[in-house]
C-alpha cells in the first residue's frame, strides 16, 4: 500500500501499475465446478467498465446508495471496487426500498424489485454469462457492461473521507476500508503479498476483508471459494497446495 493510497480504487490503481499480470482474484464455485482467475489487469478492466456503466448509463453520483444483493463472487468484488471508483456507497445486503439503485443476483430479484431506482441483475453464470431470459424490470449486467469503456475517470473526485461501504450495520469510509484491512492483516500476521484462501461470505466485514480488501491492500491475491464446505477437509488441503496458499482466512465468528 503506497502512502498516497486511501480508497480501494486507489489500491487497485497501484496494483495495476506495479504488476498488472499477477493474479488478483481466483474464484471457485464448488457447487458447479466453476473456476475463474482474474489478473490485476483483467479485474481492473471489469471494474472500469462497471464504473463507467454505473456513472454513465445508471447516472449514479457520489453519495448515492446501492443495495448490493450478491453472494461472495468475483463479480461482487468488481461491483465493490466500481462503487469505490465512482463514490457510490455499497450497502451489502442493503434495503432495496431505501436505496437509490440495486444490484441483485438471480435468487433475490423479487426482493430487489422494492427499489424504485435503477435495477441491475446478474445471472452469476460461468464466465459472466447473461440470463437465458432477461428478468423483467432489470438491466442484464452481462448485456450492458461489455461495451463500456476500458478506462474510467470520475466526473467528481471521490472523497476518501466520505461513506463508502455499509456491511453488518457498520459504515466505513473509503480511507477507513484500507486502514482496517491493513489492521486485519497485521493482527492475523499475514505474510507479505499473501495468497489468501477464503470461504467466508461477503455479508460481514470479516468476509469482505479477508476475501478482498486485505489481499488488495497488502499486494496479495485471494482465492475466493463459494460453497467451500462441499469440498471437505481433504479437498480443501488439496486446493491450498494447488493454489499455493500462504494464508487461510480465519473461520467465521459464531
Amino acid at each position: 500500500m503506497n502512502a498516497t493510497d486511501r480508497t480501494p480504487a486507489d489500491l487497485l490503481r497501484s496494483a495495476l501499475a506495479a504488476d498488472p499480470a499477477r493474479p488478483l482474484v481466483t474464484f471457485y464455485d464448488d457447487a458447479t465446478g466453476e473456476r475463474v482467475e482474474l489478473s490485476v489487469a483483467t479485474f481492473a478492466n471489469w471494474v472500469a467498465k462497471t464504473a463507467n456503466y454505473l456513472q454513465g448509463d445508471l447516472a449514479a453520483a457520489p453519495g448515492d446508495r446501492l443495495a448490493l444483493l450478491l453472494p461472495a463472487h468475483w463479480q461482487t468484488a468488481v461491483w465493490l471496487l466500481a462503487c469505490s471508483s465512482v463514490g457510490v456507497v455499497a450497502e451489502v445486503d442493503g434495503d432495496p426500498a431505501a436505496a437509490d439503485l440495486v444490484v441483485s443476483g438471480p435468487d433475490r430479484l423479487a426482493e430487489a424489485r422494492a427499489c424504485s431506482g435503477e435495477r441491475v441483475a446478474l445471472a452469476l453464470r460461468p464466465l459472466g454469462g447473461r440470463f437465458p431470459q432477461p428478468p423483467a424490470d432489470f438491466a442484464d449486467y452481462a448485456v450492458e457492461v461489455p461495451g463500456q469503456g476500458d478506462r474510467f475517470a470520475p466526473f467528481v473526485p471521490v472523497d476518501a473521507g466520505a461513506p463508502a461501504l455499509t456491511v453488518g450495520g457498520e459504515e466505513l469510509t473509503g480511507a477507513g476500508i484500507g486502514e482496517r484491512a491493513l489492521a486485519d492483516a497485521a493482527a492475523e500476521e499475514m505474510p507479505q503479498a499473501p495468497r489468501v484462501l477464503s470461504g467466508l461470505s461477503y455479508d460481514t466485514w470479516r468476509g469482505l476483508s479477508y476475501g478482498l480488501y486485505a489481499p488488495l491492500a497488502t499486494g496479495g491475491s485471494v482465492v475466493l471459494c463459494r460453497h467451500l464446505d462441499r469440498l471437505g477437509a481433504e479437498g480443501t488441503l488439496a486446493r491450498e497446495a494447488t493454489e499455493k496458499i500462504t494464508f487461510k482466512a480465519p473461520p467465521a465468528l459464531s
